[in-house]
């Protein structure tokens, strides 16, 4: 089983970005997918997070800009950042959690800057 993130840069304050994570090895579509961050010297947060069922919630830091979103027939997750800020600056991670497993896997990340 692999997470493959996608879509992290440079963005200015105030722009949009779509972040992608790619699952193989079929599991995707059991899973609840959530996106977590990393700041430089700061613990790794959850940032929205979506079910089986599509059932989404957020971070109240994000709430409102960011929206997450899936696709099982390409076993992908999306995050949508809109209305970026200098403090959304993180590696931002991908996790699966595949209950009826017991498993769960991680991406490696992709780093977002949201810089001027």
């Amino acid at each position: 089983v692999q997470l493959v993130e996608s879509g992290g840069g440079l963005v200015q304050p105030g722009g949009s970005l779509r972040l992608s994570c790619a699952a193989s090895g079929g599991i995707f579509s059991m899973s609840a997918m959530t996106w977590y961050r990393q700041a430089p010297g700061k613990q790794r947060e959850v940032v929205a997070a979506i079910t089986v069922g599509g059932i989404t919630s957020y971070a109240d830091s994000v709430k409102a800009r960011f929206i997450i979103s899936r696709d099982n027939a390409k076993s992908t997750v999306y995050l949508r950042m809109n209305s970026l800020k200098a403090e959304d600056t993180a590696v931002y991670y991908c996790h699966a959690d595949v209950r009826d497993l017991g498993m769960d896997y991680w991406g490696k990340g992709t780093l977002v800057t949201v810089s001027s």
